[in-house]
């Protein structure tokens, strides 16, 4: 006789999904949310975090918190991690989603979930982010210094924060993502926090995901808060001889981009802010260690 299949065995994967939608395109929030729901091979969990606003749309039965004010995406992700583990029985898995980001393919989480679950040593497994012309991927959407091959999966050593699945575990280790950076930079910070930590990363680059080809800086407090959270991320993890190489091949390659492009004085006026407020944030340099194996994945962090 046949014994009865294991219920267990037939579960499927687990995925808690954080999501902050800004309320500035309710259509495309729509459109975005509607491919998430399509995904096939997963159970889902979505919680829906108002950062400072009432969110206008909202999946079937996701949980939804709604913020007082807005306490920048990493803290808005943070308390929707939060809210789904005091839910109970959180899931092995953590997506964040970018509100206007897209699923190509019912099967892009299954998939990803199956790539982390082949690679334990990764925290975190990055999809290619692509137009929606799903070939088009920006050097800095490649979380990797070898950005003329975007096709070719690797370890990873940064992260494209609105589209990248962490293990529950790895990211409560580290205490999630840095609330104080508001917005830009706190994927480097926690991706160099999980590798300290013993993680790495992935970069799965035959798995896609869709996202509107913008430029960060057609938001106003892009060149500002970018150039003050460089310095005090680089403040917070690198070792005193890293600093000025770190910070000095920066410092060289982002004015020449702002005097090219604009943007320089709020550049100068991030910079000094990061340089005068860096002992507000707590140093926890990463290892030699660390800084050979994030060498080795192709991001050393003098550049």
């Amino acid at each position: 006789m046949t014994p009865p299949p294991d219920p267990a065995s037939e579960r499927l994967p687990r995925v808690d999904v954080v999501l902050l939608p800004l309320n500035d395109r309710p259509e495309s929030e729509a459109q975005a949310q509607a491919t998430l729901l399509a995904q096939q091979g997963v159970d889902l969990r979505v919680c829906v975090v108002g950062n400072g606003v009432t969110p206008a749309v909202v999946p079937p039965k996701a949980l939804t918190i709604v913020l007082p004010e807005n306490i920048g995406i990493p803290g808005g992700r943070n308390s929707g991690a939060a809210a789904l583990r005091e839910a109970g029985d959180p899931a092995p898995w953590l997506y964040f989603l970018d509100n206007d980001a897209s699923f190509p393919r019912a099967d892009v989480l299954a998939r990803l979930v199956a790539e982390a679950e082949r690679r334990p040593e990764a925290a975190w497994v990055q999809p290619r982010l692509t137009g929606p012309d799903d070939e088009t991927t920006p050097r800095r959407w490649i979380p990797r210094l070898r950005a003329s091959t975007p096709g070719q999966p690797g370890k990873a050593a940064s992260m494209t924060e609105g589209v990248v699945l962490i293990r529950q575990e790895a990211f409560d280790a580290v205490d999630g993502w840095a609330d104080q950076l508001f917005l830009y930079h706190e994927g480097t910070d926690l991706a160099w926090r999980l590798y300290e930590a013993g993680w790495s990363g992935w970069y799965a680059a035959s798995i896609r995901m869709h996202h509107p080809l913008t430029e960060p800086a057609r938001h106003t407090l892009y060149h500002r808060l970018a150039a003050r959270n460089r310095i005090w991320i680089a403040h917070r993890n690198l070792p005193a001889p890293l600093l000025p190489l770190y910070l000095g091949a920066w410092t060289m390659i982002t004015l020449a981009r702002t005097v090219r492009s604009g943007g320089l004085g709020q550049t100068l006026r991030g910079m000094r802010e990061g340089w005068t407020s860096r002992g507000t944030q707590r140093r926890r340099p990463l290892s030699w260690r660390t800084v050979c194996r994030l060498t080795a994945a192709g991001r050393p962090p003098i550049i």
